[in-house]
């Protein structure tokens, strides 16, 4: 089974990237993990290069979309809303609708800011955006507030109550992806 993790923050030291490699971490061996990198390269969404033939950067997008049996998306938050790179990324990725790579694709969101809220408004847009597009959403959230402060040396989720959290989420992504945590190990 392949999930594929997207950040929604091109910065280096992202908080959102440091929590998609702890969710990597607690994901049972026989599940593989790719993180997608190329969000900074996607252009701005735009019908009229939409055609058989996007630019290569979406195509890259769209298939790696097409691979994954379940998709993880961290996001920051913006002016209380989404990352516009990342609602660039799933306005392509939604196209052509409603034959596109998020349909019935199983999806997580979870995000990390250093406010005291987490990331909450922007996680409910992205839940938007994607059941607007017929991914499967799963409807939990995953609140990383003063992100700062919230990862333990080995990276791991240094409070417990996050982890457990963490974990509950992606038990049940790969449920809603056929592979039961126990039958993932």
């Amino acid at each position: 089974m392949l999930v594929l993790g997207i950040s929604g923050s091109l910065r280096r030291d992202s908080y959102n990237r440091r929590l998609l490699a702890a969710a990597a971490e607690l994901l049972p061996p026989a599940v593989e993990f790719v993180r997608w990198s190329g969000l900074a390269r996607i252009p701005p969404y735009n019908a009229d290069i939409d055609v058989a033939s996007a630019p290569a950067t979406v195509d890259e997008l769209r298939a790696a979309l097409a691979r994954a049996d379940a998709l993880l998306i961290a996001t920051p938050e913006y002016n209380h809303s989404i990352p516009g790179q990342l609602k660039n990324a799933l306005d392509w990725a939604s196209r052509p609708f409603p034959d596109n790579a998020l349909r019935a694709k199983p999806v997580a969101v979870f995000g990390a800011s250093t406010s005291l809220f987490g990331a909450v408004w922007a996680q409910a847009e992205v839940r938007k955006v994607l059941s607007a597009s017929g991914a499967g959403v799963i409807d939990e959230e995953l609140a990383v507030a003063s992100a700062h402060e919230a990862f333990a040396p080995d990276g791991s989720l240094a409070d417990p109550t996050l982890r457990a959290g963490l974990v509950g989420i992606l038990e049940q992504l790969l449920d809603a992806a056929g592979v039961p945590l126990a039958r993932a190990a």
